[in-house]
């Protein structure tokens, strides 16, 4: 007589014995689960064995093992972890971003991505399934659906496919692509070196993104500027690279929009400053409807006619004096309204900038910046600024205070330290006085440490050098903050309070 539960045992012993030889069969033939005796232990396997088992099969000896995607450890993959679960697979053969695409869909939405190649649903063929089995549409309607913003089918690049298009790649390199095989990668290649991009960026859609310190059209050029100084000659005001709108290619901006006509686009200035969309109450690439039309464009922001305010100058001002008496008002002794350094709005000035205590008066004709040198001093430190003039200290002169009327030094001395390269006193036009050249009043556009720069190679705009709003610094405009342009011409700082 058998003890009680002796036959409920033997049936569970059974069929772990079963579950047991079930686990064994599908162990691959290769896998050995002691190839190590322990952790850290030595492996079991040569080096040439390991290297074999983590190999793909048919690759030669010495080849990359694990795809080059990770390492070997006694004949066991282990993929690289930089990316979380990019890489993964027995050999790290798979890879889950690369799986074709179509439409910005993986697998055109119509199929699943199995280790870097797409298992199309049924009805659906093609590398990233875009391809219906059967094709319920007309010729006419096919190729309709196939044609680019140019109405040309598949852009003289490929075939249409019942309304898709499939690229010509005889090659089997893939260089064209796109819905409508609008992206021709064949234009990056250098001539000289038939590298994609020179070897030197990376291309798409046909336009080569050229690598830090290379430019050109095809990254055939290396930067002579270093990596910093290329980054501050792009930076914008407002401490944006290319204000965010553009490419920085070796100091230079090159700004994403690009008008067709060959004339500004819509985004433009040294640092892709300006974007004149915003002056548009609806946005039209080929309209001409700025600041609905009362109003003029300036770097993104309207300037609005007298009777006009607004954003976009939308909204009509009641006013009652005429256009041009509000302007006449504004004028006061000056040639331009608020003394080209305000706006105008019937018959009153606002200076600008807004609340910058240094530009007043009833026509703005005062302006107290021009008492500063570069670096902010005024009057050199040695007098007071009145209405845009200073009024020097006693012992002091010139227009910024900045001559002591007592010298200190031998003629010989000063009349060295006030010679240009060429060897010429004050470049023969002003004279030296304790070492600092005074140029010659009579000739008002003269300036410079020697007399060498002549201002008037200054920017003007309404006939004001660098429009009043920044100091002509030998030929080029050192604009004040919140303005830009070569002539200081356009506002950036805030709106009108």
């Amino acid at each position: 007589m058998r003890p009680a539960g002796t036959g409920n045992f033997l049936h569970f012993l059974l069929l772990a014995c079963s579950l047991f030889l079930a686990v064994l069969s599908a162990v691959p033939q290769n896998f050995s689960p002691s190839l190590r005796s322990g952790p850290g232990a030595t492996c079991r396997l040569s080096r040439a064995e390991s290297e074999r088992r983590c190999r793909a099969p048919g690759k030669p000896p010495g080849g990359a093992v694990c795809h080059g995607r990770g390492r070997c450890d006694c004949g066991v993959c282990i993929c690289h972890v930089s990316e979380p679960g990019v890489y993964f697979g027995p050999l790290c053969e798979c890879h889950e971003w690369v799986c074709e695409t179509y439409d910005g869909k993986t697998c055109a939405g119509h199929g699943k991505c199995d280790c870097g190649k797409c298992k199309c649903d049924k009805g659906w063929s093609g590398d990233a399934c875009q391809y219906p089995t059967n094709c319920d549409l007309t010729k006419k309607k096919s190729n309709q659906m196939c044609k680019n913003s140019q109405d040309v089918i598949c852009s003289n690049a490929g075939t249409c496919h019942c309304g898709r298009c499939k690229c010509d790649n005889s090659d089997g390199n893939g260089l064209v692509y796109g819905k409508f095989c609008e992206c021709d990668d064949r234009e990056c290649i250098d001539d000289e070196t038939e590298e994609i991009c020179g070897g030197h960026g990376k291309c798409y859609c046909g336009n080569c993104y050229c690598d830090a310190g290379w430019h050109g059209d095809k990254c055939e050029f290396q930067c002579d500027i270093t990596p910093w100084e290329s980054k501050r000659r792009c930076t914008s005001p407002d401490g944006k690279i290319c204000s965010n709108r553009g490419t920085c290619v070796c100091g230079e901006c090159s700004c994403h929009d690009v008008d067709p006509t060959g004339d500004w686009g819509d985004i433009h200035g040294d640092t892709c400053e300006c974007d004149e969309r915003d002056c548009r109450a609806v946005y039209d690439r080929y309209s001409d409807d700025f600041c609905s039309g009362h109003g003029q464009c300036n770097c993104g922001r309207c300037d609005c006619k007298v009777g006009w305010y607004g954003k976009k100058c939308e909204h009509p001002r009641s006013c009652p004096l005429s256009t041009e008496e509000s302007i006449k008002k504004c004028q006061g002794s000056s040639d331009l309204p608020c003394s080209g350094r305000g706006k105008c709005e019937c018959g009153k000035c606002t200076c600008y900038p807004p609340g910058d205590r240094r530009v007043y008066g009833k026509t703005c004709e005062c302006d107290d910046r021009r008492c500063e040198d570069l670096d902010g001093v005024v009057c050199g430190g040695h007098g007071t600024c009145s209405c845009g003039r200073c009024m020097c200290e006693r012992g002091w002169f010139g227009r910024l205070c900045q001559h002591p009327r007592k010298c200190n030094m031998t003629e010989e001395l000063s009349k060295s330290l006030c010679e240009s390269a060429d060897g010429i006193l004050c470049s023969g036009k002003g004279s030296c006085h304790c070492g600092k050249c005074i140029c010659s009043a009579e000739e008002w556009y003269i300036s410079g440490e020697f007399c060498d720069c002549d201002d008037r190679d200054c920017d003007k705009h309404d006939g004001l050098i660098c429009t009043g709003n920044g100091i002509c610094s030998c030929g080029n405009c050192e604009c004040w903050d919140g303005w830009n342009g070569n002539a200081c011409e356009i506002w950036l700082g805030p709106e009108y309070p």
